[in-house]
């Protein structure tokens, strides 16, 4: 699972994010509709980046290899003004 961790100013927040989410949210970025939406928004902008289209197999044994470092640290940063973010496996 991974955890992400947000303490801003007085307020913390701990939000849990399970693998199968993660397998969701990569079905949902690899679908071909999502990227031509995603590429038509940037267009709008007048932008020259193009959101590049990402294989399913590519990206899956990525996913797979999350859950065997658990407790690894992937962000820690803390900012001038109090705010820290932590996103842990």
């Amino acid at each position: 699972m991974l955890m992400v961790r947000v303490k801003v100013k007085d307020r913390k927040f701990s939000i849990p994010v399970p693998y199968a989410v993660l397998n969701l949210a990569s079905l949902i970025i690899t679908s071909k509709r999502v990227n031509r939406f995603i590429n038509k928004a940037i267009e709008k902008d007048d932008s020259k980046f193009i959101f590049p289209e990402i294989d399913r197999k590519d990206l899956k044994p990525l996913l797979q290899g999350l859950s065997k470092y658990k407790g690894l640290v992937l962000v820690e940063t803390r900012l001038k003004d109090g705010t820290e973010v932590e996103v842990k496996l």
